[in-house]
């Protein structure tokens, strides 16, 4: 999968793709990651992207000049993809949603910073555009770190273990995932499940199953009942 980051930052990302998993897909050629400037499509001597907003009010507002020239640039370096806004207006970015996203080949993620967009950027180019949440960051560059996190765990050969992304939380019709213990057995008096330890699969399934649905029915608010994941 091709990922390209569209942001007047790029620098930001240069730790991020240097490690743990991220890093090894890419090196595996199963990812891959391309960092664009947006001033770099700016013209003038002091290559500008921003401005007061028409109608007054706090802070800059995104040019759509250089955004726009910036996209369609971009766009043209491969088969087009996926153009995906990163703005607190946008849908909420939820497992459903990165799995679809996860099908395609390619995304680009156009990061916002100061007031946001110019509005003729978003009519313009028709991206999808994705929140993270009901606030603002400072800028799209830790949302796109987020949707990129998110997608390549779907990627098959990414977790080496497929199996784990399809248990985790969100994964299996919107469930959480069961409760996990490791070593030591005992933890200041909290102990493992005895189920856990007895090597029947199929009680620990059973088991796995039920703490699954209590949590999430515990997360969603229709019971009242404490969750069966404390330990005896």
């Amino acid at each position: 999968m091709r990922f390209d980051v569209l942001t007047l930052f790029p620098d930001l990302f240069s730790g991020y793709v240097s490690q743990s998993l991220l890093k090894q897909a890419i090196d595996n050629g199963l990812v891959r990651i391309h960092l664009w400037n947006i001033r770099d499509w700016a013209t003038g001597k002091h290559k500008t992207v921003d401005d007061r907003p028409f109608g007054g009010g706090p802070g800059m507002v995104l040019m759509p000049g250089p955004v726009t020239d910036c996209v369609e640039a971009v766009q043209s370096q491969d088969e087009p993809g996926q153009l995906v806004m990163l703005t607190p207006a946008g849908e909420r970015l939820t497992q459903r949603v990165v799995e679809e996203l996860a099908l395609l080949p390619r995304i680009l993620l156009l990061c916002g910073r100061y007031e946001g967009f110019d509005e003729r950027i978003r009519l313009g180019l028709k991206p999808r555009e994705i929140s993270l949440g009901d606030f603002v960051c400072n800028g799209g560059e830790v949302p796109a770190m987020t949707v990129i996190d998110t997608v390549i765990r779907l990627i098959p050969g990414v977790l080496g273990d497929e199996q784990s992304a399809r248990d985790e939380s969100h994964s299996v019709d919107g469930r959480l995932e069961y409760p996990q213990y490791t070593r030591p057995r005992d933890f200041r008096g909290m102990t493992v499940p005895e189920v856990l330890l007895n090597g029947n699969h199929q009680a620990i399934a059973r088991w796995r199953e039920e703490q699954s649905d209590l949590r999430s029915a515990a997360r969603t608010g229709q019971t009242d009942q404490p969750t069966k994941d404390e330990l005896p």
